[in-house]
């Protein structure tokens, strides 16, 4: 390992964990304030550039810790002005990120993992592999890459961890770097506009609920039968689909907070009307909302999309039961950007 990656990196350590790093140095609080504001908010990338901090400080800091970045290697930019970015780590693994416009919104969809462990059959992610989790700094950098990025007068106002790989299963580092999203010294977003979507790993779903972490949560459904969901996830041989949904029945929400359940359509697989019922079924109890997802066709997925008749007509049998269900238009597909299509390659 070179002398440079063998330093801290700030953007690793959480706000309280910064308060013991400089504590070495004899350091006040309102020091880890000035550093995070420098790194989150100003996005410097030297010490040098944290001019409120005496210049022996910035020294010994410099010596013992980087601010790092991510090498952008591609950047494609599709007909409704998504724009998927190819970032390549420190070690050449790959990672992509999407940036979709939507009105008022700019959401960002970020990645937790190089690759993907879990092999859903729809995604093509999962199809390349699982190499790592990433780093508090490198889920993070995706943030700081992008915003650089920006045109004048544009900002980020919503963050999905529904990239590259499942979020749960690189807990320590997706909950870290989603509090320093939070925090009112770092970027400042507000829990309301962060989402992570995860498969349903029972065992961090639980210790989610019980730590009180608050964000929107989505959980990718995606069948209403465990023989279904077993066969497009092979996660639920592990964790069933009841037991996810007993999880989320008794997951801490905040008032008038709901989860969403993600639903990627497949023609023939999980879209018939009696799909759209059991779902209905399933789901009772719960505070939930559906997001429809079409099946993102790419290379590799030997699934087909559903027709728009289909879907509509599954919109209608969860809406007239009381479920709110919006269909979700998936943009960017022409550049591999939308949903299930990310596989780090550009």
């Amino acid at each position: 390992m070179s002398p440079v990656l063998e330093k801290i990196d700030l953007k690793d350590l959480s706000a309280s964990e910064m308060e013991q790093f400089i504590a070495v140095y004899g350091k006040e609080r309102y020091r880890t304030v000035q550093i995070l504001r420098w790194l989150y908010k100003s996005g410097v990338h030297s010490f040098d550039e944290m001019t409120n901090l005496p210049k022996q400080f910035r020294h010994d800091l410099a010596e013992v810790s980087r601010i790092s970045q991510l090498t952008l290697e591609r950047l494609q930019v599709a007909k409704d002005g998504t724009k998927k970015f190819l970032f390549q780590l420190e070690d050449d693994n790959r990672i992509e990120s999407v940036l979709i416009p939507d009105k008022a919104r700019l959401t960002l969809c970020v990645s937790t993992q190089a690759g993907c462990a879990l092999g859903c059959r729809f995604c093509l992610t999962g199809k390349k592999g699982w190499k790592r989790n990433l780093r508090v700094s490198e889920i993070l950098n995706q943030i700081f890459a992008v915003r650089e990025r920006l045109n004048q007068g544009e900002a980020i106002t919503n963050i999905v961890l529904m990239g590259m790989g499942e979020p749960l299963a690189n807990y320590q580092n997706t909950l870290k770097a989603i509090e320093l999203m939070k925090d009112p010294d770092a970027f400042k977003f507000s829990s309301r506009r962060i989402t992570l979507s995860t498969v349903g790993l029972v065992p961090e779903l639980e210790r989610l609920s019980n730590e009180k972490r608050f964000f929107r949560l989505a959980i990718s459904l995606n069948a209403s039968d465990e023989e279904t969901r077993s066969r497009l996830m092979p996660i639920s041989h592990r964790y069933p689909l009841r037991k996810v949904l007993e999880v989320c029945r008794n997951f801490t929400l905040r008032p008038r907070e709901r989860i969403t359940f993600e639903y990627v359509m497949l023609d023939g697989i999980n879209d018939s009307p009696q799909d759209a019922r059991r779902l209905v079924r399933l789901l009772r109890g719960i505070p939930s909302k559906v997001n429809l997802i079409p099946l993102n066709e790419a290379p590799g997925i030997p699934f087909k999309r559903p027709s728009e008749e289909k879907v509509k007509q599954f919109q209608e049998i969860l809406m007239a039961a009381g479920l709110a269900a919006i269909v979700r238009s998936s943009k960017g597909r022409e550049i591999f950007a939308a949903c299930g299509q990310l596989g780090g390659n550009g």
